[in-house]
């Protein structure tokens, strides 16, 4: 994929305005969600700042799944958070919301955690949240740095099904480290033009696969997600950043599994992963630090 061809799909893509639903509603910006836990993180910090109903965020989490199920991931969690043990409960949403009040008092306890194999940046290490947070890739932190708090790891079990898993967490980390946007945005903007520029020189040969169109493939990848939302009382540059990284990741999900071409050999094929590695590394970046900034606002606000 030629670095034209990266930039040119990074423009804005378009999507249907969310509207509004009523005077005791959010108004929802037509930016997509890039994961479950993005989700609940902005939605349930946008409520507990109290510029979202219950409601909206129950209804934005419905968006992923019609069902939601939670589960203690061991008894002694069961026995803290009042969950049923073994077994899960249906109605996850609401008991999620529970969960978070009971947790935390303001939006800023919330983080989301976005963790790959050598990067587990904010996790508590070697914890069994931690451990289900790198196999899921994602995962939501609610505690004050320092204090217990509760981990919630997302995982599909079906096409209408999502079960979050609550782990207990003694004791709360602290933020690795504060990524302002405009850093996460430029290193985001290095990291395509040295992959896409890298991925040229790659010696590469067709596939003639017939779905091998990278444009549609792209298209099609945003267009799957254009129903997810985020609060409209999100900053708008965090929005952006928050667009921008899933634009690339449909780019680089194209380029890694439905690309026209491949590398004809083992040693073509791992330098292309690992020129896409720092890529991958800076949406996530990106997308945790644009979360982390709405929670900072909807705290302060």
């Amino acid at each position: 994929m030629s670095p034209y061809m990266l930039l040119a799909f990074t423009a804005p893509h378009a999507m249907s305005d969310g509207g509004t639903r009523g005077h005791r509603h959010a108004v929802l910006c037509s930016v997509t969600v890039s994961s479950p836990s993005a989700t609940l993180t902005v939605w349930a910090a946008s409520w507990l700042a109290g510029d979202s109903a219950p409601d909206d965020v129950i209804d934005a989490l419905q968006q992923w799944a019609p069902m939601h199920l939670v589960g203690a991931a061991d008894a002694e969690t069961a026995l803290a958070t009042d969950l049923g043990w073994p077994g899960v409960q249906d109605g996850g949403a609401p008991i999620l919301l529970r969960l978070v009040r009971r947790s935390i008092a303001n939006p800023g306890g919330l983080r989301l955690v976005l963790p790959a194999p050598g990067d587990v940046r904010g996790l508590p290490a070697g914890s069994p949240f931690a451990r289900a947070a790198l196999d899921a890739g994602e995962g939501v932190i609610v505690g004050e740095p320092g204090q217990p708090g509760i981990g919630l790891v997302p995982v599909v079990e079906g096409p209408d099904v999502l079960r979050w898993t609550v782990h207990s967490i003694a004791a709360v980390p602290p933020v690795a480290e504060h990524t302002g946007l405009g850093e996460a945005e430029y290193a985001m903007r290095e990291a395509i033009r040295d992959a896409a520029d890298a991925l040229l020189q790659l010696s590469s040969v067709q596939t003639g696969r017939a779905d091998g169109d990278p444009r549609r493939r792209i298209a099609e990848a945003l267009d799957d997600r254009a129903h997810h939302r985020y609060p409209d009382s999100m900053p708008t540059r965090a929005l952006r950043i928050l667009d921008s990284s899933d634009q690339v990741a449909a780019i680089l999900s194209v380029a890694e599994h439905d690309s026209p071409t491949e590398a004809p050999s083992a040693t073509g094929a791992a330098a292309r992963e690992e020129l896409l590695r720092p890529l991958w590394s800076a949406v996530r970046t990106a997308r945790v630090a644009a979360v982390s900034a709405s929670a900072r606002d909807a705290h302060r606000a």
